[in-house]
């Protein structure tokens, strides 16, 4: 101890030398006997004799320093002393050294990405986020504070709430006066917002436990009926979106569909679209070869495409419910049916006025709601309907008488009417009219067939009359000339009644007997019209 000082005598070899500075001769011989003789500052081997001014070297000091902590530790010097932090004394004649340092170093640029990133994130917002599950860095190498705390790591949260206890069987817990039943608000509250975590992942309820929020019954029941309705409603959109068939679009379904005829060769491409109306979608394309020799496919043909939306066409079930061909088959709560039986009702009516001879496009194939016939044009061009073309004296005369014999083959051969016949359903191709669109086809036997057929026959004769064909006949002259019933009635009025009356009768007849009448009493066949 120096002389006149209070300090405790240090053992350690830097005190010896640093304080012998301070101290008589004496005393220095004295305390570096000790030091020599002292168990933990002894060295391991032989002490070499040196003179006073060789101990109170620096230099000295510090070798023996190292000798003694590589004696000490020498793997904890030779690994993380030695390479990794001071730099000095590294042995890179070992793979194995190489390596490891290798490996500190890119751990310790991952973990400086990681705290970059996490420092970007945070920013100065109150709560932050933590990284500290993906480092790689090696314990004794960290550089995170001691004082920083993880709460990813502890057992317990102290800002989050704990979450609801369940209620045993008997329904309370407690004794005495503390009794809580499974009615209480406070633990129905918190049931409640732990059921919330049931909800439609789409439907957002936030973190409602860790708020300790306690929802009433009625507040929960309101946003679990609201979230039940929106997630049916979500459903109804994704299954409109993927099932229904917009304007000048199709459907994924009936894109597959396209897809497989080409595929299998009956069509070769598909140009594009010619026309789109309240029921369907029509589109051109170029005929391929046939898998059966039997069945010929047209060189242009048009795709028809119905519609599977019910939104512009809603009353299309009064043409097919009461259709005695598909009145077993009809349910109005299966839209998805309903334009399959509209696009079969198409191809039948199309198939017996091609076998009656009268001019209208040729069935090909029909799959599903997809019927693909033959092209009214030539070249991608359709044939212009009735209403766009201007037409001379003679051929609108005789387009006239044209129409006039195919009602009356449609109505005597085919047993037909056509239900939306006028200009816009008539083509004018290579001199004389084409019709077409019968998916609403009926035949005379419906209940509203004659109803029907002299709507058709007003359209016809007021567009003719219109055309300056001065043999047109009127609607109820036509309707008589077609039909063959010879109603006489000095006006329209009565002439409707006297329509309503047998179709009346018809009906009373299909009820009675169960089925229809061969066709209306009348005096005769209608007579045929000819230029």
């Amino acid at each position: 101890r120096p002389e006149g000082g209070r300090e405790e005598p240090r053992w350690a070899g830097h005190g010896v030398v640093r304080c012998s500075r301070q101290l008589s001769p004496r005393w220095r011989e004295l305390l570096l006997d000790v030091y020599l003789q002292c168990p933990w500052g002894a060295p391991n081997t032989t002490s070499i004799s040196c003179s006073l001014a060789d101990v109170m070297s620096e230099q000295l000091a510090k070798e023996l320093q190292l000798e003694e902590e590589n004696a000490a530790f020498p793997e904890v010097v030779a690994v993380a002393e030695g390479p990794f932090i001071t730099g000095e004394n590294i042995d890179t004649s070992s793979d194995l050294m190489l390596a490891q340092m290798l490996q500190m170093e890119f751990d310790r640029e991952y973990d400086a990405q990681l705290r970059r990133e996490e420092k970007k994130i945070n920013g100065d917002s109150k709560v932050s986020i933590s990284f500290e599950n993906y480092r790689k860095v090696h314990p004794y190498d960290s550089d995170s504070s001691e004082d920083e705390v993880d709460w990813q790591d502890t057992r317990h949260d102290p800002y989050r709430a704990d979450k609801p206890t369940t209620t045993p069987r008997k329904g309370f817990i407690g004794k005495g006066k503390d009794i809580t039943t499974k009615h209480d608000e406070v633990v129905c509250g918190r049931k409640n917002t732990a059921r919330m975590e049931n909800f439609a992942p789409e439907f957002q309820v936030g973190d409602g436990i860790g708020m300790d929020l306690k929802l009433s019954n009625q507040v929960f029941n309101a946003l679990k009926q609201h979230a039940y309705s929106e997630e049916r409603r979500s459903a109804r959109l994704h299954e409109k979106k993927e099932h229904s068939t917009a304007e000048k679009a199709v459907d994924p379904k009936t894109r597959l569909l396209l897809y497989k005829m080409v595929n299998a060769g009956m069509l070769e491409t598909i140009t594009g679209c010619i026309s789109t109306g309240k029921e369907s979608v029509v589109f051109h394309a170029y005929g391929g070869k046939s898998a059966t020799e039997d069945k010929v496919i047209p060189p242009e043909c048009a795709i028809k495409v119905f519609k599977t939306t019910l939104n512009e066409f809603k009353n299309r079930d009064k043409y097919i419910k009461d259709d005695y061909r598909f009145k077993d088959r009809f349910s109005k709560l299966n839209p998805r049916k309903i334009i399959r039986m509209w696009a079969e009702k198409e191809m039948h009516n199309l198939t017996r006025m091609q076998n009656a001879g009268i001019p209208c496009p040729q069935v090909v194939i029909l799959k599903k709601h997809v019927l693909v016939m033959s092209f009214i044009g030539q070249d991608q061009v359709p044939a212009p309907k009735l209403k766009d073309v201007t037409l001379s004296s003679e051929d609108m005369k005789k387009a006239y008488y044209q129409i006039l014999n195919m009602m009356q083959q449609l109505y005597k051969e085919c047993n037909l009417v056509h239900a939306d016949l006028s200009e816009y359903n008539m083509l004018w191709h290579d001199g004389k009219v084409w019709l077409i669109d019968v998916s609403q086809s009926v035949e005379p036997t419906h209940p509203h067939g004659l109803e029907f057929l002299f709507r058709d026959c007003r359209n016809v004769s007021q567009f003719f009359q219109k055309g300056g064909v001065a043999e047109a006949l009127n609607e109820r002259e036509l309707f008589n000339a077609v039909s063959g019933l010879n109603i006489t009635a000095d006006n329209e009025v009565d002439f409707q009644a006297e329509i309503e009356a047998l179709e009346k009768m018809n009906e009373d007849h299909v009820q009675n007997h169960g089925k229809k009448l061969s066709m209306f009493s009348n005096d005769g066949d209608p007579p045929i019209y000819d230029e």
